[in-house]
């Protein structure tokens, strides 16, 4: 009975564990069928179409699947075999030049995984015996999490510019920074020491080019943290430059001093311990790509360019008004040389915060400030007192409050690379026209209680105009932008240059004379009211404020205009 009960039971579990399915052969309809086709004919499925197909993968063919590269023969050697302890100085010198040429080929786009995870010294720093080594790896651990967080705040890499996955590889956040660059610190101690006791050995020149590659590592470092830190940057920007400056020192004797490291014959790089296939199976299955690791000498012109970069990225902080640090903004987003953490940092010391600007104003007041500025719109000069109406203040606030996610797009943008700024500007582009139409009803509605001043002020078109203008300057940044690319046909540059010259450069230098005129006029009525209870003095000519952009928009309308008649 029990038996029986038991056999029951199994066939019950069988039938639930192993469903039973209906196969029916359609291959003599398939062959059937397809004699209808002709020959290269192809059935069209509704959900594979084009794109699906140029963009398929034939799983565990080599040349399509990146992850069939791993199971070729490796040169390199294996993990278990590798060198821990007993490294030469030369070893040494060669390991951390190769590494930080993965890590600047990681910077130009390619992933971690093909470039600095190459390095089987990661696989297992707290093993590595010799200090200078083992300080270097976890500090390079550091300095990659310090570059995925600046390029995660800052969000201005796309898929080809920024690969930040890690392939689970952890930063080892048991070590404290402090005790990181401690822990350089103590290294760069110990070869000096070594130095100053074998004051005439063979070999100093090998330590002291470990020395400058150990010192260089960890300013580096020291200068990103510096550029990471969330409160107001200004205070601490005297301290960062001099940072940038000594380890911009350092690159000569770096690049001089790379035929120290072991000589380059044979598998030399696959000896030191580097495994370009080491993480092929942690890829996902796409198409093989080349990673082409940069030569020493290359990686360190490239880390002296990166430094001069985030010099001129320090100016920023003394942009005190919007369009200052919008107009650096675009003067730094026109190098074509940025690269990722270049671009990150730009927009983090700007933004540490979300909308607060350097860490210390509100977005808001900064926009109020730049409007203010630009054309004094009646409503945000404090003396005559619009705001005292709630209505009045909500509207104005509510206004500025929807300006704050278009402006902040317009600087996250040059932080973009060039064809991605091209294309987000066009969306850019909807949003300030959507804010135009807002600033138009706004300018009507506090147009009733500015009317009523004694004496009356227009407010009509004194939000819009703001708007019109940066909206204007969008669309000559688009235009331009085609010639970056180079991506207009010559046929098209007649109506490109025509459309410059007859309506954008024209409309830019109107919206200026108008807010040139707006301000001129409520300087004049201040004065006006000052002479009252004052005697007359001589009056001094004031200059006018856009005078100088309206000649360089003079000059650009004429230049298009030029351009326009030689195609024409």
């Amino acid at each position: 009975m029990e038996t029986d009960c038991k056999s029951i039971s199994n066939q019950k579990n069988e039938s639930t564990s192993n469903p039973s399915y209906n196969w029916k052969d359609v291959t003599p309809e398939f062959f059937d069928s397809i004699k209808e086709l002709e020959l290269g004919e192809l059935l069209h499925g509704y959900f594979f179409g084009l794109f699906e197909a140029m963009s398929a993968i034939e799983i565990m063919d080599p040349k399509m699947d990146a992850g069939m590269m791993c199971n070729r023969e490796s040169k390199a050697i294996k993990l278990e075999d590798l060198k821990l302890s007993d490294l030469s100085v030369s070893e040494q010198i060669s390991i951390i030049d190769v590494t930080l040429a993965c890590l600047v080929s990681w910077l130009e786009g390619h992933s971690l995984a093909q470039t600095v995870f190459t390095n089987l010294y990661f696989q297992k720093p707290y093993e590595i015996e010799v200090v200078p080594l083992k300080a270097f790896c976890i500090c390079i651990y550091k300095i990659i999490e310090e570059i995925r967080d600046f390029a995660n705040r800052a969000q201005v890499f796309e898929e080809e510019d920024f690969q930040p996955a890690l392939y689970n590889y952890h930063y080892f956040n048991e070590i404290s920074v402090t005790r990181v660059i401690g822990m350089m610190r103590e290294v760069d101690e110990s070869i000096s020491h070594k130095l100053k006791s074998n004051a005439n050995s063979d070999e100093n020149e090998s330590y002291i080019a470990l020395n400058t590659r150990i010192k260089f590592v960890r300013l580096f470092f020291q200068i990103l943290l510096s550029f990471n830190r969330r409160e107001n940057h200004s205070s601490s920007m005297g301290e960062t430059q001099r940072l940038l400056t000594t380890c911009g020192l350092l690159i000569p004797s770096l690049i001089s001093t790379v035929d120290k490291g072991v000589p380059k014959v044979g598998h030399w790089c696959y000896d030191l311990g580097f495994d370009p296939l080491i993480n092929q199976k942690l890829l996902p299955p796409t198409f093989p790509r080349y990673t082409k690791i940069k030569p020493a000498d290359e990686a360190y012109v490239y880390f002296d360019s990166l430094l001069t970069r985030l010099k001129q990225i320090c100016k920023l902080t003394n942009c005190t008004t919007f369009i200052s640090a919008l107009e650096c903004f675009i003067e730094l987003g026109h190098n074509n040389h940025l690269c990722i953490v270049s671009r990150s940092i730009m927009q983090t010391l700007y933004f540490p915060q979300p909308n607060r600007v350097f860490g210390t104003q509100d977005f808001e007041d900064c926009l109020r400030e730049w409007a203010k500025a630009f054309i004094a719109p009646p409503s945000l000069i404090s003396r005559l007192n619009i705001l005292s109406n709630s209505q009045a203040k909500d509207c104005v606030y509510n206004f500025f409050e929807h300006c704050t996610r278009p402006f902040a797009g317009l600087i996250q943008i040059c932080g973009h690379n060039k064809a991605r700024q091209r294309d987000k500007l066009a969306h850019l582009m909807e949003d300030f026209s959507a804010l135009q139409d807002e600033s138009q009803r706004v300018d009507a509605f506090l147009h009733s209680f500015s009317s009523k001043l004694d004496p009356p002020r227009e407010h009509l078109a004194s939000f819009s105009t703001w708007i019109i203008y940066h909206t204007i300057r969008i669309m000559i940044m688009y235009l331009l932008s085609g010639f970056e690319l180079e991506l207009y046909s010559p046929h098209e540059y007649q109506y490109i240059y025509w459309y410059l010259y007859q309506f954008l450069y024209g409309w830019l230098v109107s919206t200026l004379n108008r807010a040139d005129n707006v301000l001129l006029g409520s300087d004049s009525l201040v004065d006006s009211q000052k002479n009252r209870t004052k005697r007359n003095k001589p009056k001094k000519k004031k200059p006018h404020p856009y005078s100088q952009e309206i000649v360089m928009c003079h000059a650009m309308q004429s230049l298009t205009g030029a351009y326009f008649k030689v195609y024409y």
